[in-house]
Order: structure tokens, then sequence, then C-alpha cells
């Protein structure tokens, strides 16, 4: 992980933002330009007689379609600016709560945005046993902190406050503004993909029926399968425009809000493997660990945890703490002075 600046870093992603917002319409023309070119060797729109010909009614069909395109997207973008929160607790099931429901959450994450002079993001929370959390929203006064049932039940106060303080560390970074919004973008390419492949399995089943048209429509439904391929790839490639150093870096924004990098490692350490969340692939990248890792790892938004982990002891100065026993902590706690259980070097007094 290279280090660079925070104001580069924040700066990086505003331009990443940026790049996916000019990115979605630029898409979208490409894959109208992929079907048209199959409906028209699909003999299903006029044909030139050459393919250098049908290559240049594609693109001048392309190009009259462009405003449509950049219409639908900025729809599309306007539907999730304002309903992007909506979106997401549809499909995680999150729901917002307030300080008489869950105290302890709701007054950690008021502190720790006391403490860096933040407006307090609304606090939400997913009733699942998988330990998870993630920040979202766009703008100042929109953001959201949510997390799941099974992490504010496993996880204790530092812990926890460790996970928050990592959450708004992203929030802080802007790095939840660009995760938004390529969730979005990737959530709706992968809407349209889905639509091809529908539109492939109905003019496949045609095929056999249709046989003047058999091999025109076999055409076009090669030409739509690599069309919708190219866009679930493409969909991958917003999810992975978002760097997994941001991970790196939140976690160091957590040792820096709470001066306690023990509490992050714990707190890692207890979620692994255990943050099962159902939720579409375009969302998981927000989450706070994604056991999802794809093929051999290969489109993984998450850094592994072991390596979270060693970035935390090498550049956070944190340790890996044995959990003390749940029986010993009680029986400690016996008088008002701290613990009665007599230390072995410490000489008795009167009163020991």
């Amino acid at each position: 992980m290279h280090a660079v600046g925070l104001r580069t870093y924040i700066w990086n992603n505003n331009i990443r933002s940026v790049l996916l917002l000019i990115g979605f319409p630029v898409l979208l023309l490409g894959m109208v330009y992929a079907m048209t070119l199959g409906l028209i060797w699909a003999h299903r729109l006029p044909t030139t007689g050459t393919a250098d010909g049908d290559l240049a009614y594609a693109a001048g069909l392309m190009a009259a379609s462009a405003p449509l395109a950049i219409t639908v997207a900025g729809i599309w973008f306007a539907i999730a600016y304002v309903f992007n929160q909506s979106i997401i607790d549809m499909a995680t099931g999150a729901r917002k709560v307030e300080r008489s429901e869950e105290p302890a959450f709701y007054n950690l994450l008021e502190n720790l945005c006391i403490s860096r002079g933040l407006t307090m993001p609304a606090p939400r929370i997913i009733e699942t046993n998988g330990m998870n959390a993630f920040a979202s929203g766009l703008h100042d006064g929109r953001f959201s902190v949510t997390v799941t049932r099974g992490l504010l039940e496993n996880l204790d106060r530092d812990e926890l406050e460790a996970v928050l303080a990592h959450e708004l560390t992203h929030i802080l970074n802007r790095d939840v503004r660009t995760m938004v919004i390529a969730s979005i973008f990737a959530g709706i390419i992968t809407l349209i993909c889905q639509i091809i492949f529908r539109s492939i399995w109905w003019t496949g089943g045609r095929i056999g029926r249709d046989r003047g048209r058999g091999g025109s429509n076999l055409i076009f439904w090669v030409v739509a399968m690599a069309a919708a391929a190219i866009g679930y790839v493409l969909a991958l490639v917003i999810r992975m425009a978002i760097s997994r150093s941001r991970e790196y870096v939140a976690d160091a924004g957590s040792v820096e809000l709470t001066k306690n990098p023990d509490a992050m490692i714990s707190a890692l350490r207890k979620v692994s493997g255990h943050t099962h969340l159902d939720a579409p692939d375009s969302i998981r990248a927000m989450f706070l660990e994604d056991d999802h890792d794809g093929v051999f790892g290969l489109f993984a938004t998450h850094p592994p945890i072991a390596k979270r982990i060693a970035a935390l002891q090498q550049y956070g100065g944190g340790r890996i703490v044995a959990p003390r026993d749940p029986t010993q902590i009680a029986g400690d706690a016996v008088g008002p002075w701290g613990s009665a259980t007599p230390e072995p070097d410490r000489p008795k007094g009167p009163w020991g």
C-alpha cells in the first residue's frame, strides 16, 4: 500500500465519482451499439451488404440514440440521488433507529461525530446475525451508518466504537459517495444485462419454430450474449474502480479517531468468517468486510482481513490481545475499588 496525502486521496475519490458519472452514459451507448449491430446482422434492421457499411450504420444509429442514453442516465441519476438510501434499505433490510431504541449504538456514534465536528449520520440497523456494517449517502446531512444486529450483540464497546470510526472515516474521505454511485450504476447495468439475457432466452426459444429466421436469430443470440457478458464484466470493473486501499485508510482513520488499534484488530478477528449479509453484489463493496471473493479472489472488493490486521500491527502499533474469560471478569468485579483477586507479586497490607 503506497502512502499518499489525505487531500490527494479525497481528490482521487472525487475524480472517480466524476468518471463514473461520465462513464455510465458511455457504457449505455456501447451496449446500444452492440445490440444494434446484432439486429443488423440478424436482418432485423436493414443491412448495407458490407461489414464496414454495417459498422458505420450501427455507429450512426448509436449517435442518434445518444441524447436518449444521456437522458436515461440523467433520469436514473436523479432517482438515485433522491432515493439512494431507500434503494439500499430495500436491498439490505436496513431501518433507521432512534436513541431510545439503541442508546449504546446511538451514543457511541454521536460521541465520535462530536469529537470530529461532524453532522451525525442517521443510525440504521439490519436484523440479521451476520456481523457487518457500512456507511452510505451522497452528501452531508444525508449520510447513514448501518450495522447489523449480530455486530451489536457480539462486539464489546471498544470494538463497536472502532468499527463506527472506520465507517465515519469512509464518510470523511468521500469513499462513501464513490461507493454509492458505483453500486447504483453497477446495479442498473446488471439489471440491463438480465433483461438482455431474458430476451436471449425468448429469442432462443423461437429459433426452432421460426426456421426461416433460424440463422439470423442465432446471430442475434450470439451478439446479444456477448453484449450482456461485456456488460457484466464492466459492472465488475465499476465495482473494482473503488480501490481496495480504501479499507486500509479507513482502518487507519479508526485508529486516529479512537487511539485504540487493538480494538480494531479485535473487531476484524471477530467478524472474520461471520459477515454474511443478503444483499446484491453491487452493494457488497460498501461493507466493512465481504466474504464473497468471486473467482479465486480476482474480483474481491476488500483486502484479506489478515493483511488489514498486519497493517494495523505494523503501522498502527496494534496487538492481538486474547479475550478475557467472562467468568474471570465476573469474579473480579467484587468490590467498588476494583478487583478482589490478589496479585501474586503484590504485597499484602492490613486490608489485603
